[in-house]
């Protein structure tokens, strides 16, 4: 089966104390990769979530979005330096007394000190809130390879409608060949016929020709795309990843069809050649979108 590396998946989760929002999109890459944008208190579960996830997906550029909402995951409390307080509050003393100073010192001066009074945040171990997540995680990535699968059937539908074109074309290319050859012959006889007042040399004739023959011989690279083309049918048919297979076969396919364009020598099959050219880019525009 054919599954696209472009797909989304959203899904939501809520308990008493919050909701989560998870979304999984996935684009075209060479490789597996994953990115996440989460809150920083799941960090810790980063690892758990990739391997969930590589469940599913084995190939693309993966990006995940994890939002929280409602209470607070994480505590809070106040941090009160008493040290460097007390020293504060003691060197406050020490101005006063030295300049005869009668201000009092307020408890909203000692408060509005950053460095001395701050709150700290500190998580909490909360196996509820991962749980919830990972569901969450699974749940979008399922939505997410439904996507990919649908897309993939439309990916091969349109990948084999290509392939089919370019059999038409290679039997067209095969019917071509002994043609072309007989052409030339006819086209060298009536050259030295005009040339050679009709003394004609039948085994001048008959060696050019098949010096010609052999220069323009494309039966081999057409052999070799045709094998292309039926293992490129079996592999659309697999139950696993086949993008890297198909990929490699397309350029196969490729370098065939330009060996055939460097020796032909004939309008008709180099009109052939471009469209299976043509046809070529298109498949590999589409195998690029394959896992």
């Amino acid at each position: 089966m054919v599954v696209s590396m472009t797909g989304f998946g959203r899904s939501k989760k809520e308990s008493e104390r919050c909701s989560i929002t998870v979304e999984v999109k996935t684009v075209n890459h060479r490789f597996c990769e994953f990115n996440f944008r989460m809150p920083r208190q799941l960090l810790k579960i980063e690892d758990k979530l990739k391997k969930k996830l590589s469940e599913h997906i084995l190939r693309g550029r993966v990006e995940v979005f994890v939002t929280l909402s409602g209470e607070a995951i994480t505590n809070r409390k106040v941090h009160i330096d008493w040290a460097l307080l007390d020293e504060y509050y003691q060197y406050i003393n020490s101005i006063k007394q030295k300049y005869g100073l009668t201000d009092t010192i307020s408890l909203k001066e000692l408060v509005a000190r950053e460095e001395m009074i701050s709150i700290e945040e500190y998580e909490e171990e909360n196996d509820e809130l991962e749980s919830l997540v990972i569901s969450a995680v699974e749940d979008a990535v399922l939505g997410l390879k439904q996507m990919r699968q649908v897309e993939g059937e439309a990916l091969q539908q349109d990948i084999s409608d290509h392939i089919s074109q370019m059999k038409n074309r290679l039997i067209q290319l095969k019917e071509y060949t002994p043609v072309v050859v007989s052409q030339y012959k006819e086209r060298l006889t009536k050259r030295m016929q005009e040339f050679l007042a009709g003394q004609i040399d039948d085994v001048r004739i008959l060696t050019e020709v098949a010096i010609f023959a052999e220069k323009v011989d494309i039966n081999e690279e057409l052999k070799r795309l045709n094998s292309h083309i039926q293992q490129f049918e079996k592999i659309l048919l697999l139950d696993e990843p086949v993008g890297r297979k198909l990929d490699f076969l397309v350029q196969e396919m490729n370098r065939e069809v330009n060996t055939i364009g460097s020796k032909s020598n004939d309008s008709s099959i180099a009109a052939e050649v471009v469209e299976m050219k043509s046809l070529i880019e298109k498949i590999k525009e589409q195998v690029q979108n394959i896992e």
